[in-house]
């Protein structure tokens, strides 16, 4: 369950978390055109606190809006400016932040285009996605029978609210199986993406990750492959197909909620030793050392509170 807050930032002014309220007949309640984001903000060895990539996050969001034709009423700078205030009176050191923009109440109907386009900011204490133990000692799994939107069906590259009901039902499906996490492959059967996160796998010591043509451009993901790369690591992307999971030496999962979570099982297949490898642990390690404050080359990619 979410923890409250006292502060949400909703269309340019801090209100109290419980009077953040839409109407019933809000356009994005039903018919889910509506785009947002996932950030998270850290607290560092000295004492103070960092939001992890805002300015890429940002232009994402400005990039999910354009897609779906959604004029944001805010510039990207005061966008970043709304999202440090809200930690601010939230007095948050860490956790997670989320903006949302969304067609208002007005006309209903698909051709809805007078409706105001709202934009609010809400920000939650929020551990490990897929649990504490998941990012120590790897999950479980599984395929699900819920592919990936076709890139004509969905624009892949823009973080949809209305999308993630296929992610939902993916999720849905292996956890009721008993699985913690689901893959979904795309339309011709590659690997894509979990759930809510971007896939890697390691095998003969090349990290490899599916390309951007039907996969949201995750941060974390960019982030990992810039990473690899200054750590000597060969990376590819490139397709590959569900069984070279089953025969990867390492596997983990990205994501600004996921953190860098190993995968130790897929399909009922251990990965490798069955346990988070040396590449994944290598790159987890130096990842948190950068959300931490301790790497001095990635400063750049901290923004102070």
């Amino acid at each position: 369950m979410v923890q409250k807050s006292k502060k949400i930032w909703f269309d340019g002014k801090l209100v109290n978390w419980d009077e953040a309220q839409l109407h019933v007949l809000t356009h994005t309640l039903h018919y889910g055109v509506g785009v947002f984001e996932g950030i998270r903000c850290y607290k560092t060895e000295d004492g103070g606190s960092v939001v992890f990539r805002l300015k890429e996050h940002v232009d994402r969001l400005f990039d999910s809006a354009h897609i779906v034709l959604l004029e944001i009423p805010f510039t990207r700078e005061e966008i970043c400016a709304a999202i440090h205030k809200t930690l601010q009176a939230n007095e948050l050191e860490e956790g997670y932040i989320r903006p949302i923009v969304f067609l208002g109440e007005g006309e209903m109907g698909l051709f809805a285009r007078s409706n105001p386009v709202r934009v609010a900011i809400a920000v939650w204490p929020w551990g490990a996605y897929l649990g504490e133990e998941g990012l120590k000692k790897g999950i479980r799994a599984k395929v699900s029978s819920f592919n990936r939107h076709h890139v004509n069906a969905a624009m892949s590259k823009g973080k949809v609210c209305g999308y993630y009901v296929n992610s939902v039902l993916a999720k849905w499906e292996v956890v009721k199986a008993g699985y913690d996490e689901a893959v979904l492959l795309d339309t011709e059967g590659y690997v894509a993406e979990a759930s809510g996160e971007n896939i890697f796998i390691v095998r003969n010591g090349i990290l490899q990750t599916p390309p951007l043509t039907s996969v949201l451009p995750g941060i974390t993901r960019d982030a990992v492959i810039t990473i690899a790369r200054k750590m000597d690591i060969p990376v590819k992307e490139s397709r590959f197909t569900r069984d070279e999971m089953y025969i990867a030496d390492e596997m983990f999962f990205t994501g600004t909620a996921a953190e860098i979570t190993p995968v130790r099982e897929v399909d009922d297949r251990k990965v490798g030793a069955g346990k988070p490898g040396p590449i994944t642990k290598q790159i987890q390690a130096y990842f948190f050392d950068i959300l931490r404050g301790k790497n001095a080359l990635f400063q750049h990619w901290l923004s102070r509170c």
